[in-house]
């Protein structure tokens, strides 16, 4: 029997450690139950933060307490049917029902398997991955699922390609080639913090985009090296249940379907194109003219249920595998079916956010780890380094960017102007802290998700298997970024057209 190295018994245990815990949905409930104890715990001591961008008072709130107790009973129901994530995955998976009741899934994988490398398969993967992101949800809702399936065709572990995919689309969060929805917002951010220094500073959305162009192809590369040297070997063989699609050529029926879905999606770009090329397009902004803040950019998931829907009607029929409507409907019932216990899970998951909000613990604690690296006295690339880190940290109990950045922004933004450092490039090592740790962080939204992904191919699987499974991902990803980021300044390279790295105060 072959040695187990080190790193693969380390990760063993991580999982065993993590599989022995309750079920997901169990243990979302005692994370409720334990922050309201602790609200109330909090509570009793003299505990407050200055909130650096408002300069309110921020104390802890006690759920215990009659009005807590009111808070817990009215919005248990809006706690859950709000929660973000619920609804896109809810309406894209409705879609993209439809296209695999048809058979374009299927038979898309099967050509895709057949005319593609599989050397390159991998690095294909993780790069479609992190340029998902521009599109936000995609690539958790469509993306990630469906490098499970593409693996398990070709003859390869499934939750492999997972992995891959969820380390291009959750850890290489900011990365791309095109800029996405999180650009201005989190530009938005910096400049109200960097004009607490300088009142008519600007930051402009594309501020970091040469910086991530290039993080782009770094995060594909060590994506593909950790899936290659790490994951595949530690998960052997796959020995589930799940059979893979059928490796064969398409027939002549296949094709014509295939005709008609390239039809129609040639269709619908051709009607997303008529609203995105003119300045005065139905999809921009009907006040800007913008893009990124436009229809479009908004109604994302609706694109994607109605190509996916439009796409596999048209394969249906012209297939022949769509009779009738009876036959469309089912689809999109079939692929409600295997959401019950996401569903079961993401009940108690929207109650432990909801009330980790409401009792300021996070804002809290956030303040406090921000203020305690301020006032460490490190040099300056140590404390560049050492906010990297502790934006990861922070991402492990926070999990929307923009909340965290809304209170990290006006504490280390004038702080490192102050040191010589522009905005811009503060904002880069946020960006790189925050999305490293998003593959191991049970608070990302989408965690929940990836849990129930993993389960069909490992019913034994847990939070331990996702955690000890993507563990590598972060630790490489954080090294090789922080890395980059060092050659960066080094050199003094440009992070983005009009963005300096330096400030002169």
């Amino acid at each position: 029997m072959k040695k187990k190295s080190a790193i693969d018994r380390f990760l063993s245990v991580i999982e065993k450690v993590g599989n022995a815990l309750p079920h997901p949905a169990t243990l979302f409930a005692g994370f409720a139950a334990l922050v309201v104890l602790m609200s109330w715990v909090v509570a009793q001591f003299d505990i407050s933060v200055v909130h650096p961008g408002t300069g309110e008072t921020v104390q802890p709130f006690n759920l215990l307490s009659a009005k807590g107790l009111h808070m817990i009973l009215e919005k248990m129901v809006v706690n859950f049917t709000g929660f973000a994530p619920l609804g896109t995955v809810l309406v894209a998976l409705l879609g993209i029902g439809i296209a695999e009741g048809s058979g374009l899934i299927g038979t898309v994988l099967r050509l895709v398997v057949l005319s593609s490398p599989k050397r390159l398969l991998t690095f294909v993967i993780v790069f479609a991955g992190v340029m998902s992101n521009t599109a936000s949800e995609v690539g958790y809702v469509l993306l990630v699922p469906l490098a499970a399936v593409i693996f398990l065709a070709a003859g390869r572990h499934p939750l492999a390609g997972l992995a891959a995919a969820f380390a291009g689309v959750s850890g290489g969060y900011s990365a791309n080639l095109l800029l996405g929805t999180i650009d201005p917002l989190l530009a938005g951010l910096s400049e109200e913090a960097a004009r607490i220094i300088a009142p008519g500073y600007t930051v402009n959305p594309a501020s970091n985009y040469y910086f991530m162009f290039v993080s782009t192809f770094l995060i594909s590369i060590l994506g593909t090296w950790v899936t290659e040297k790490v994951v595949v070997p530690r998960l052997g063989a796959y020995t589930g249940e799940e059979k893979p699609e059928e490796i064969r050529t398409l027939n002549a029926a296949e094709k014509k379907g295939l005709l008609y879905a390239l039809i129609g999606f040639v269709l619908f770009a051709a009607f997303i194109l008529g609203g995105l090329l003119p300045v005065d397009g139905y999809l921009r902004n009907p006040e800007t003219g913008a893009i990124l803040k436009s229809p479009f950019m908004s109604g994302i998931v609706a694109f994607i249920f109605l190509s996916a829907a439009l796409c596999g009607i048209a394969y249906g029929v012209g297939a022949g595998t769509f009779k009738s409507d009876s036959d469309v409907m089912k689809g999109m019932a079939k692929s409600m079916e295997t959401l019950g216990s996401y569903i079961v899970l993401v009940f108690f998951a929207a109650q432990f956010v909801a009330y980790f909000n409401w009792t300021n613990l996070g804002l809290i604690v956030a303040i406090k780890g921000a203020d305690l690296l301020k006032a460490s006295g490190l040099n300056d690339f140590a404390l560049m380094g050492s906010f990297i880190l502790v934006a990861a940290a922070i991402n492990l109990v926070m999990g929307s960017a923009s909340a965290k950045w809304a209170i990290m922004a006006p504490v280390f933004i004038p702080m490192f102007m102050l040191l010589g450092y522009s905005p811009e490039i503060t904002q880069v090592a946020y960006r790189i802290g925050d999305s490293v740790t998003n593959i191991i962080s049970p608070m990302m939204s989408y965690f929940a998700l990836i849990v129930a992904f993993i389960q069909r191919y490992d019913k034994k699987a847990g939070i331990g298997t996702v955690i000890s499974t993507m563990l590598p991902y972060t630790l490489v990803f954080l090294l090789g970024w922080m890395l980059l980021f060092g050659i960066w300044l080094a050199l003094e390279l440009p992070i983005g057209p009009g963005a300096p790295l330096y400030f002169k105060p």
